[in-house]
């Protein structure tokens, strides 16, 4: 299987990802060893060209070290097509059977012009801030 390249930054194929995660204690059971995080993610095209986000691949590990990987086509059900400037948010939800963990990931994006390209999402924490323990 060949690697598609990462663009570089600051380049013509330029996409940014931020993502936000946080516990949703209501979801949770930590009797019951389920701890369940969400994790809101902006997608902003800051290169020069239209870019669509076809799929998503995460990697998810609990603190046990246990990873499980999900990929799949668009996000939350869309492939949102992102001009130059243009945003696109969703939210999502992850399950854990610990109080914390963590992900990382990438998008497989296809420019307006064909070229293909991954975006990586570095690791982010998933934990039960202080305030909710």
């Amino acid at each position: 299987m060949s690697t598609i390249p990462t663009p570089p930054e600051n380049s013509t194929y330029n996409m940014h990802i931020d993502v936000q995660p946080r516990y949703l204690p209501e979801q949770s059971s930590p009797d019951d060893d389920r701890f369940v995080f969400a994790y809101q993610v902006t997608i902003t095209n800051k290169g020069e060209i239209a870019t669509q986000v076809v799929s998503r691949h995460w990697v998810i590990k609990n603190a046990e070290g246990t990873v499980e990987e999900v990929s799949g086509l668009g996000v939350v059900g869309r492939q949102p097509f992102l001009q130059p400037g243009q945003s696109f948010e969703y939210t999502s939800g992850c399950p854990l059977n610990t109080p914390s963990g963590s992900m990382r990931g990438s998008f497989f994006c296809v420019a307006e012009d064909g070229e293909r390209f991954d975006v990586p999402v570095l690791p982010f924490e998933l934990f039960i801030p202080k305030s909710a323990e």
